[in-house]
């Protein structure tokens, strides 16, 4: 990246392609405002790249994964005060692309400047987003790259179908694997003091044992 960047830099032709990047860039905003205003509240949708992306409907073992994740997160956030974790439809507005991540964490110091009637926002500091056959390129591919880009700390990839858990941390500008595993347990680097096993996320009878567990600690 840094080498085609130095290359763009030494070319002559550098004013001529800050023309083109720049005309590309307003017709793909306009495009974005288009999307802005066409999109509604049923809608689960994405703008990658001066694209609409429109989501399928999900599989059973995807909604079972992330609303699991979503009620363990949830509940320790908000029995500490620890910030705001959307579900699903809330949309992330970073520098050129818009997603709606699965599962995503704010912390304190951002959310407290949300209101109610907010419908983008800013990057949050974990996301997780469960691998369907639809998404997984992305979100291995654009979304990975995008999120680390504007700072997300931590991000979770979650695949329904194995049971497997990749857990990236952010170091300097890129992500780094800290865990891959389908057993044992997970601690977070960013929402303080969230552990819990993997099996939480697949198994009802585990993820209620350890919903107790957060809710017994406080």
């Amino acid at each position: 990246m840094q080498e085609l960047f130095e290359q763009l830099i030494q070319s002559p032709k550098l004013p001529l392609y800050l023309k083109q990047f720049q005309e590309i860039l307003d017709k793909e905003q306009q495009k974005r405002e288009e999307f802005y205003q066409a999109i509604t509240e049923a809608d689960k949708a994405e703008f990658i790249n001066g694209e609409v992306v429109f989501q399928s409907p999900v599989k059973l073992q995807h909604d079972v994964a992330s609303g699991a994740l979503f009620r363990l997160i949830s509940t320790f956030v908000a029995m500490r005060a620890l910030g705001y974790v959307g579900h699903e439809k809330i949309m992330i507005s970073l520098t050129r692309n818009d997603y709606e991540p699965d599962i995503c964490f704010f912390s304190k110091t951002k959310s407290e400047h949300f209101s109610l009637e907010q419908t983008r926002f800013p990057a949050p500091d974990f996301i997780a987003e469960v691998l369907s056959d639809s998404t997984e390129a992305n979100d291995r591919g654009m979304k990975f790259t995008d999120y680390a880009a504007h700072g997300v700390g931590e991000y979770w990839l979650i695949d329904p179908s194995r049971e497997f858990v990749e857990q990236y941390i952010l170091l300097g500008e890129s992500y780094e694997l800290l865990i891959k595993s389908n057993s044992g347990s997970l601690k977070s680097t960013v929402i303080t003091g969230f552990e819990i096993p993997i099996r939480a996320i697949f198994d009802e009878k585990e993820n209620l044992k350890a919903l107790q567990e957060i809710m017994s600690t406080l």
